[in-house]
């Protein structure tokens, strides 16, 4: 064994240690990833480490380019309101029992997700469940949850459904090999489908859990607040201290949440700030601590004013739910950082991450996408909030503006095209979506800025950094080994007419195993070329083993962590890890077993 093969072994460590870990982001991985084999190949100048211009030649590849097109049509489709038409088919619904609810809302967003990225779909359609759950008296977790399998059903289904499906075709490309049709996927997908819609109709309202949101464990009295302004009087007691040191706000139902001083928020925490004369405080009350506050010495409410300064107001406001929205420019900061009491007028009470609320040094917490956010403000910031692209809120549907809902038919239209274009086989699928880009900007479907901003960019990084990894694994020798391992492996215990069908079923469940842990791309970008491996030491087809690497990147359910969409319903729904453990294990074993069933009759081995 060289050092160049130990040394990609060890790369290969670092890369699925760090994605496990999550100490730095998947991102930052892969791009170290690419940037140390691009370091050590050009230092070393071996003939066993892939070259700068086969390293660089990553970027050639058509599949980033072509997913990156796909975030922008599935975001000029949100925009547009096409998404929100599944709202209304859905709200007709709530009167029907648990089980047809189910299969109805499966069937639809499978239907939706086989076309557009399934992230925006469950990112839109989550205020919607969460208002049928109450309607329906059903607790979010009951549905939630299969909200996000539905959209990973019909991801599995055609070739736009997933980036997943889109890189394995690509890298199939380039080696030499023909790229998956748009709908040749559907051949495993629909029993996919079919078997995942059956278990969660049968088994779903039993196995999932009964959850509920942060905001319904709150009772009417805490979930309503009152935000009101208050100015310290001149030769108050209270100037010179601050809120923490006179405990002027201890046990009476109020919460400072802003100091104005001379028209500027004062940053930092407020109750740590000391008080000066004519300092605006803002509060926030709940019903009986609007009478305490009025008792407060020191201070004059609103309807107490002297002294001449200028009149204020109190508002109603609200403890609302939010969840931190994909691509938001919050996310990755803390919220001193972003100074988000100032910046949004709203106070974030607690977060929610991986099954935890987090109440404690708030402050110096940084954000993620994903996480679940506790809001209390007016109600003039919730509305201001709603209509921002940094925090969905989960009591109110988005509603699109009628100037850019008027071009939902242009949106239908050319996502529609682009289907046809890549179906029809004439012209290249990267063509049909660069292409469907265009028109979309021209028409004003999505603005520029729009269209860069909706790009998972950490996504593309991800991808181009196991992109590189993959050429490493290849031009080194380390695929290979793997692939001629694992085929001694099986050929010491299966009989030879059972080898290829052993050898998809170690594939799926490695491939399996990478998603719920790394990232479904990640998975592929790896496996996919170990397949290509696999498949010319057995000399057979390499194109069962792709489908079924293809399928076992996009069918996680197990994790909240392996796909992003149950990420997104992880904290929202207040599930814990286990849960999903419960609920999607049983269900990874079946799209196993009908994967490996169905792949060797429509792709044959030989």
């Amino acid at each position: 064994m060289t050092w160049e093969i130990l040394f990609v072994f060890a790369l290969l460590l670092f890369a699925v240690v760090s994605f496990v870990w999550e100490r730095i982001s998947a991102d930052l991985t892969a791009i170290t990833v690419f940037a140390v084999l691009l370091f050590i190949s050009m230092l070393s100048g071996s003939k066993d480490l892939p070259s700068l211009h086969v390293l660089l030649g990553v970027f050639s590849n058509s599949a980033p380019l072509t997913i990156a097109g796909m975030f922008i049509v599935s975001t000029a489709l949100e925009r547009t309101g096409a998404i929100d038409q599944i709202t209304a088919y859905l709200r007709r619904l709530v009167r029907l029992p648990y089980r047809s609810f189910i299969f109805v809302m499966v069937i639809g967003v499978a239907a939706v997700s086989a076309f557009i990225n399934n992230t925006p779909v469950v990112i839109v359609l989550m205020p919607v469940i969460l208002t049928l759950s109450r309607e329906m008296g059903i607790a979010s977790s009951k549905l939630l949850i299969p909200l996000s399998y539905a959209s990973i059903f019909g991801g599995t289904c055609t070739l736009l459904g997933t980036s997943t499906n889109l890189l394995a075709s690509g890298i199939l490309q380039d080696a030499g090999h023909a790229p998956i049709g748009m709908f040749e996927l559907t051949a495993v997908g629909l029993p996919i489908l079919a078997v995942g819609c059956t278990y969660l109709i049968f088994f779903g309202q039993k196995l999932l859990p009964q959850r509920e949101t942060l905001t319904s464990i709150l009772s009417e009295e805490e979930r309503k607040e009152f935000i009101t302004e208050a100015f310290v009087r001149n030769g108050s007691e209270l100037i010179g201290n601050t809120a923490s040191e006179s405990g002027f706000l201890n046990g009476r139902g109020i919460r400072l949440l802003e100091i104005v001083r001379q028209g500027v928020a004062v940053s930092g925490n407020p109750r740590e700030i000391p008080l000066l004369a004519s300092d605006r405080l803002v509060l926030s009350c709940r019903p009986s601590g609007v009478a305490e506050a009025h008792s407060i010495k020191g201070i004059a409410m609103y309807d107490e004013l002297t002294d001449g300064l200028e009149t204020i107001a109190m508002d109603e406001g609200a403890i609302v739910e939010g969840v931190v929205a994909p691509k938001a420019s919050i996310a990755g900061k803390s919220l001193s950082e972003i100074n988000f009491r100032q910046r949004f007028r709203m106070v974030i009470v607690a977060v929610h991450r991986k099954g935890e609320n987090q109440r404690e040094r708030l402050g110096e917490l940084r954000l993620q996408e994903g996480d679940t956010l506790l809001l209390m403000g007016s109600t003039v910031a919730i509305e201001s909030l709603s209509s921002s692209d940094e925090v969905v809120l989960l009591d109110r549907p988005r509603v699109p503006a009628k100037s850019v809902r008027a071009k939902m038919p242009l949106a239908i239209g050319t996502a529609t095209g682009i289907v046809l274009l890549a179906s029809l086989n004439l012209v290249p699928i990267v063509a049909a979506v660069l292409l469907g880009v265009v028109l979309l900007l021209l028409t004003g479907c999505i603005r520029t800025k729009e269209a860069y901003t909706s790009i998972e960019w950490s996504i593309l990084i991800i991808i181009f950094g196991m992109l590189a990894l993959g050429h490493a694994m290849n031009s080194s020798g380390a695929s290979l080994i793997i692939a001629e391992s694992l085929t001694d492996l099986v050929r010491s215990f299966t009989p030879t007419h059972l080898q290829n069908i052993t050898m998809l079923l170690i594939i799926y469940i490695i491939t399996s195993t990478f998603t719920e842990f790394l990232s479904n791309n990640a998975a592929v970008a790896l496996m996919v070329p170990i397949a290509l491996g696999i498949a010319e030491t057995l000399g057979v087809d390499a194109r069962p083993f792709v489908i079924g690497s293809c399928i076992a990147a996009s069918a996680s359910f197990a994790t909240p962590i392996g796909y992003q969409t149950n990420t997104y319903v992880y904290g929202v729904g207040g599930y814990k890890f286990r849960d999903f453990t419960k609920v999607g294990l049983p269900l990874n074993v079946l799209c196993c077993l009908v994967t490996v069933t169905v792949v060797p009759l429509f792709w044959a081995f030989e």
